[in-house]
């Protein structure tokens, strides 16, 4: 019996450095040829599996790419979690956040240039708002919304409700800039944070002030707005 449980963890083991094997194949081709031009079979033949041990891993290319960024998004999480611990400010807590992501995706800076190609298209099924996008896209919510839950920031409970999302939402934009900012080690990027967040933080705060309610359900609407549009993307 004992043999028989350490053969299935043995083969569950060896099952999960395959799959590893592959995803991390996969990146290396679709770096160097571009996602059009990687194919299921160049990906196998290049990490030594059969085309049908690739297909048993991953049904196709696009199952790739959400695998690749629901292991980035894993690694930013887990991160991201031991910093949340150590602040309690909303300032230094997405600014520990957003830089860590910065981080964590930094080895893959060049494969985000072309992958970027691909994922921009509204159509695609590998686009951040896309339906096939969603369960990495709701996780990462998540995670702005454990940002948003412990802060001791002073936040109208409207706005605390939408918060995660539009801290997602920004920090899409972050990652766009950082994918076209060809400064060494991505300075501009790590710049861009640091300005942002001030800003973002200052005006979480005036958000409170009774005088800027107006502005401030002009700004909820627009959110709506917003995720209705992600609902028909």
């Amino acid at each position: 019996m004992k043999s028989g449980k350490k053969s299935a963890g043995t083969k569950t083991a060896k099952g999960e450095q395959t799959k590893a094997l592959i995803l991390s194949t996969a990146l290396e081709l679709l770096q160097e040829r571009g996602y059009e031009a990687t194919t299921m079979r160049a990906i196998a033949a290049k990490a030594g599996v059969s085309l049908g041990n690739a297909y048993h891993y991953f049904s196709s290319k696009d199952q790739l790419i959400q695998a690749f960024y629901h292991r980035t998004h894993s690694d930013h999480v887990r991160v991201s979690l031991t910093a949340l611990q150590k602040e309690s400010s909303l300032k230094a807590r997405l600014l520990s956040v957003i830089r860590l992501k910065i981080d964590t995706l930094e080895p893959y800076h060049e494969f985000a240039g072309v992958l970027f190609q691909t994922a921009a298209d509204p159509h695609s099924p590998l686009n951040p708002f896309a339906l096939d996008s969603a369960p990495v896209r709701r996780e990462s919510i998540k995670l702005f919304e454990d940002l948003v839950a412990e802060t001791k920031a002073r936040i109208p409970s409207d706005l605390r409700a939408e918060l995660p999302y539009l801290l997602w939402l920004y920090h899409m934009g972050i990652i766009l800039f950082w994918i076209h900012d060809s400064s060494p080690k991505q300075a501009r990027t790590y710049r861009l944070i640091d300005q942002t967040v001030d800003l973002l933080d200052k005006l979480i705060s005036l958000a409170s002030n009774p005088f800027m309610r107006p502005v401030r359900k002009r700004a909820l609407k627009l959110v709506a707005e917003l995720k209705n549009f992600e609902t028909a993307v």
